[in-house]
Formats: structure tokens, sequence, C-alpha cells
């Protein structure tokens, strides 16, 4: 786990205390997520995980203020994020989004140098200091070979890479990701996951990968149908029979040897353990 105790992000912030209390979230009649509650304290590396649809999403564009809750509330260090100025949340909080917008006309560099502009007032330019964390967000996300490359026309992958470098530049105290691991091979998710590791912030994260959210994040959040179905440490939330309740899946759950961390093998056609963990009902083939 990340130290916390008078951790300090990078641009001299405390890293953010964050705590959703009691956050419902609609789409008309329909819940998105209802009633969550949720902390992550100064440091810590917080996962969100669940299938498609759980409300990861929804729950993230609460706190990066693009979906305003319909009850409870989104406090970053305790005060209410929807009430926090503009400027101010922009150099608090730095989000990398799975649907990042339309196509830039605008080289790597220039879209990373974009994470500096919270930082700066209007028709600043950049100084030393900002090149030099515009070089460090590029090396940290291995894209400074991309620097002078057309953003629109890179591959997915190097996309996600440049859009998280250009949220490590903007020397966030809150990191929020939705998803920061798709479209990268193997190599660059345990690359850019072990930054965000590291970071001095606090991080708020979705993931699919179960295995990568046992081993890098402190704590992990439960989604199903958009509620909080279990919370805790990994070794204490990912069992089998959670995972055949929440997932609908068959899964062992052992701790790896060498990592410590849980390790969650699926095991297809296999019936699905009940609440208590003996055998269940037969699952569909998968």
């Amino acid at each position: 786990m990340k130290a916390t105790n008078g951790m300090k992000a990078t641009n001299g912030m405390p890293a953010t205390d964050l705590a959703l209390d009691s956050v419902t979230l609609t789409a008309g009649a329909r819940h998105l997520v209802k009633d969550v509650t949720l902390t992550a304290r100064p440091g810590e590396t917080i996962g969100l995980v669940g299938p498609n649809g759980s409300g990861k999403s929804s729950l993230l564009r609460a706190v990066y203020r693009v979906l305003r809750p319909d009850t409870g509330q989104v406090l970053v260090d305790g005060t209410n994020a929807w009430s926090l100025p503009v400027r101010q949340l922009a150099r608090t909080v730095a989000a990398v989004v799975q649907e990042p917008g339309a196509d830039v006309d605008l080289t790597v560099r220039e879209v990373v140098a974009m994470g500096r502009t919270p930082h700066k007032r209007l028709l600043d330019g950049d100084t030393p200091e900002d090149a030099e964390l515009i070089e460090s967000a590029l090396r940290s996300a291995d894209a400074t070979h991309l620097a002078a490359r057309p953003f629109d026309r890179l591959s997915g992958g190097e996309r996600q890479r440049v859009l998280i470098a250009r949220a490590l530049a903007q020397q966030p105290s809150l990191l929020v990701l939705d998803e920061p691991t798709n479209h990268l091979d193997i190599r660059h998710r345990l690359a850019i996951l072990g930054t965000l590791r590291r970071l001095p912030a606090t991080v708020l994260v979705a993931l699919h990968d179960l295995n990568l959210a046992a081993y890098y994040c402190d704590r992990l959040y439960v989604l199903h149908d958009g509620e909080i179905t279990a919370s805790g440490p990994p070794a204490e939330v990912l069992t089998a029979p959670l995972l055949a309740r929440v997932y609908g899946v068959t899964a062992e759950v052992a701790i790896h040897p060498r990592t410590g961390a849980p390790q969650v093998t699926f095991v297809p056609g296999e019936p699905l353990p009940d609440r208590d963990g003996g055998p269940g009902v037969s699952p569909h083939r998968v």
C-alpha cells in the first residue's frame, strides 16, 4: 500500500481525500447508481470493478463533474465537488476517460502540454518547468518517441498512453481513470498501472481485469446493478462465490506465491458455486 501520511503530490498539493456519500444517479426512471458510499484516503489506489453496465463509468463521471448526483454528495477534501470553482477543480482532479472526444489537429506534445493549462493564466506560455513536466509525463507513458507525431494518426493504444501522459502533466492530487488499460498491450498495461501506483496522488480507477486490480489496488469496490455489493482489500473481496453472483462465472481464487496478491482463474463450463462456496447450478457456457 502506498504511504499516505504526509504524502505530497508532485505539485506540492496534499493528496486528495475523496468521499462519495450516498450518491444516486438516474437517467429518466432508471437508476445508474443507487446510494453508493465510497472513500479514498489520501494516496490510496482504489479500484472499481464490476460487469458491463454496473455503473462504474457513471460513478466516475460524478467524481469528475459530468453527471450531477440526484442525491448524495461527492466530497473532495470535505468540500462538495460541485461547489468548487472550475479552475480549482481542474488543478485538483484529472480524468482519463474511455471516449476522449473528437480527433484533434495537434501533435502529441501539444496534447500532453494541455495538461498544464489549469496552472496557467490566459496567454501564458510554457515555462522551463512546464517543459520538464511534459517531458517527464511523456517518459512515464512511454510516449517520448511519439512527441512530434500527429495525435489523430496514432493507434488506439498510443492515444491512450498520450492521454494518460496529459493527465500526469496536469499533476493532479486526485486522478480518475476509466479503463485506462483499454487498447494497451501487456507490457504497457503493467507499466502504466505501476506508474499510477507510485504516484503520490489519490487514484480512483475502473478496471475490468480483476488480476490487475488485485495486484495494483489497495482496496476494491464491486459494483453490481448500480450498487456496491462488496468492498475491502482485494484478498477479502475477490472470492469464488462473489464472482459467481456478480459475474455469473465459475472461478478459483488463490494467493499467488510470488506476488502475494489474489489470482483469479476462470473455469468455463463448471457449475456455479452457491453463496457459501459449495456446488450450485450450471452456468451458461463461456
